[in-house]
């Protein structure tokens, strides 16, 4: 249960650059620093091995960029949302700026699960036939094949434009499908094309808020 005590601060930033190939443990590692750099006052869990109170949102495979990824930060004071941007801008790398940060209610969904339907954009180069996404997706999970019905995941799209293609995917409380996994198994139909990168630039909850208000 949430401490009541505690400001929780949701910081959105992105993740691009050459960062887009650290893992989501060494992304969170990263930002941990980057908070104990701004000199926050962050809150400490409690138990045998106290840490950092924050929460961070689902995690994204390696080599997949985010223009709008967040995590909760548990504070012990109030500190304006202004001056807790401005002090974790200077203390982050370029490739994981922050932009925005604002105050969520304690009991608001944990940030893991808060926002389920993600929205990727593929951007594509070559020449062939039109990408098409499988019925199906055969992936290895505990060293175990499992066949995914895209299906159940896909949201929507795909949508293409020019060069690239967006689509949206749902995590379900059962697991979710990766979009990198989807888009490997798209290719093998369509030999002309190769994925130049690929970005989660949405995510919204089922009432279709997205995790940056306008």
């Amino acid at each position: 249960m949430a401490d009541p005590s505690l400001f929780r601060l949701r910081v959105v930033f992105q993740k691009s650059g050459r960062l887009c190939q650290l893992s989501h443990l060494e992304i969170a590692r990263t930002l941990e620093r980057v908070v104990r750099r701004a000199d926050l006052p962050y809150a400490i869990t409690q138990g045998f091995s106290p840490h950092m109170k924050i929460s961070f949102g689902s995690a994204l495979p390696v080599g997949v960029g985010g223009t709008r990824e967040f995590y909760d930060l548990f504070l012990t004071r109030y500190v304006r949302p202004a001056e807790a941007l401005s002090a974790l801008s200077a203390a982050s790398p370029e490739d994981l700026q922050p932009l925005t940060c604002f105050y969520v209610e304690a009991s608001a969904p944990a940030a893991s699960v808060a926002f389920p339907f993600s929205t990727y954009e593929a951007v594509l180069s070559g020449e062939g036939a039109s990408l098409n996404f499988p019925a199906e997706v055969t992936v290895v999970r505990k060293k175990k094949e499992k066949v995914l019905a895209v299906a159940d995941y896909l949201a929507a799209g795909p949508i293409a434009s020019d060069n690239t293609v967006r689509f949206t995917l749902e995590a379900k409380p059962t697991g979710s499908l990766r979009p990198d996994a989807l888009l490997v198994e798209s290719l093998k139909s369509a030999p002309g094309l190769v994925l130049t990168s690929l970005t989660r630039i949405d995510q919204r909850d089922a009432a279709g808020r997205s995790v940056c208000p306008d």
